[in-house]
């Protein structure tokens, strides 16, 4: 009778934790789109950017959009358009898993011309927002593209 109680709160123990690293797996991910959230905006969000500077920035960028949607045929266009209706009828967990497909303007097939214009108008853009921003800002900015940069150039080593 011993062994079969001891067996029982063997297996309950044995049981519970193997559990637990399912539960604290739970809690992780729950915690995680708050925290994507609040990052949207990429580095911007941690110049401390004014007022000011944050709407400049938002009408330099939009302006930027304009001119490159410019730059498209109406087909280039409906092709953009229905990439971003497809884009937002997609959860963040499907557009996370596997491999990402072209989206926006790399999805147009655009010319070596329009390309180059592409270039350029991004070139303006981050020139417009580079003056906007203090001599502080811009070192964050730097530091923050550089870490960029480094992670992109290390290779994988999870696989």
């Amino acid at each position: 009778m011993k062994l079969k109680n001891l067996s029982l709160i063997a297996g309950a123990i044995a049981l519970s934790l193997s559990a637990t690293p399912f539960v604290v797996n739970a809690q992780k991910i729950s915690q995680t789109p708050t925290q994507v959230k609040s990052d949207r905006n990429g580095p911007f969000e941690r110049l401390g950017l004014t007022d000011a500077q944050k709407t400049q920035i938002k009408d330099i960028r939009s302006n930027s959009r304009a001119q490159m949607e410019a730059i498209l045929t109406s087909e280039q266009k409906q092709q953009l358009e229905a990439a971003k209706q497809a884009h937002q009828g997609q959860s963040r967990q499907e557009r996370g898993q596997g491999q990402r497909p072209k989206r926006g303007f790399a999805s147009l097939n655009l010319t070596e011309e329009q390309k180059t214009k592409m270039r350029e108008i991004r070139e303006s853009e981050k020139n417009q927002i580079q003056a906007i921003l203090t001599p502080e800002q811009q070192q964050k900015f730097q530091e923050f593209k550089d870490n960029m940069r480094s992670r992109r150039q290390r290779p994988n080593s999870s696989n």
